[in-house]
Order: structure tokens, then sequence, then C-alpha cells
């Protein structure tokens, strides 16, 4: 499978969303986290693609690099879980997360399957997901999880 280039919209260990802008070409605070709550590992999406809410395909970085927001680099795709995501107002939409590592990455150069990962970390981005979004008055809902070759054929199909 070949890399694909992600761009970083919110950084890890931060307790503010952000948001990439295309009309204003910038990236803009969307919201800021409850006391406490940060993200795991880099949050970004998958330019020139479009998830079932209409925006990008999101992805989460897995990685020991720090970053900032507009950081893009070459990743690989190591799998994928499919979420309905149901909004406020009811409706539900397919919002799957994208899990990645970075080509440059050293901590994680021999993973590439969700499987590789140490114990509990997909397990634990999953509950960050139900309560961030559970947090907005969203509800989130796992379906499954996919191996890298699906993943990767789902953001290319």
């Amino acid at each position: 499978m070949e890399s694909i280039t992600v761009i970083i919209e919110t950084p890890k260990g931060s307790g503010h969303k952000y948001d990439y802008e295309p009309e204003l070409k910038c990236f803009k605070l969307k919201k800021v986290l409850p006391v406490g709550m940060v993200f795991p590992f880099d949050f970004g999406f998958i330019p020139d693609t479009k998830g079932g809410d209409g925006d990008p395909l999101d992805v989460i970085v897995i990685s020991e690099i720090a970053t900032f927001p507009g950081c893009c680099m070459d990743c690989r795709v190591i799998g994928a879980i499919k979420v309905n995501q149901t909004e406020r107002d009811g409706s539900t939409m397919r919002n799957d997360r994208y899990f990645v590592v970075p080509e440059v990455s050293q901590l994680f150069k021999e993973v590439n399957s969700l499987v590789q990962l140490p114990d509990g970390i997909i397990t634990q981005l999953e509950s960050f997901f139900k309560n961030y979004n559970e947090q907005a008055g969203k509800k989130f809902e796992i379906l499954e999880r996919v191996n890298a070759e699906e993943a990767y054929q789902m953001i290319n199909g």
C-alpha cells in the first residue's frame, strides 16, 4: 500500500479542537474540551476525501512525534473503525476513523496493523471518541474494526 498524506488539525495533548476552514485557508478554534480531557494522539484529515459527514476523512496519527495544526506528513494506514455518529438533531451518518502511523516514526516503525499496537490503545481511543461525542450531545456507535487493507480500500474507494 502506498503512503497517504495527512494534515493535522489538533495535536496530541491539546485540550482544544481545531478545524481547517478551506474558505479562510486557516485553522479555526472549534471548541474547548472539558477540564482534563485532551486528544490522546494527533487528529487530522486526509485531503481531497469526503466522509459521511461531508468533511474530509478523519485520521488518528499513532506516533511519538510532537506536531502542530497544519503539519503535513506521509503515513501508512494500519486500520480503521467504522462508526455511526448520531447528531443532536437525531440524524445519523457514517463518520469512520482511520488509524495511521507516520513513515518517519521510530517507535511505531514496525507497526503495520491495529493488532500490532500495544494492548488497549484502540480501546482507549474508542472510549475517547465516545466520551468526546457524548460531551457534544452526540452518540458515537462503533460498528467494527477493520484491517489495514480494508481501511486503505475504504479511503481510495
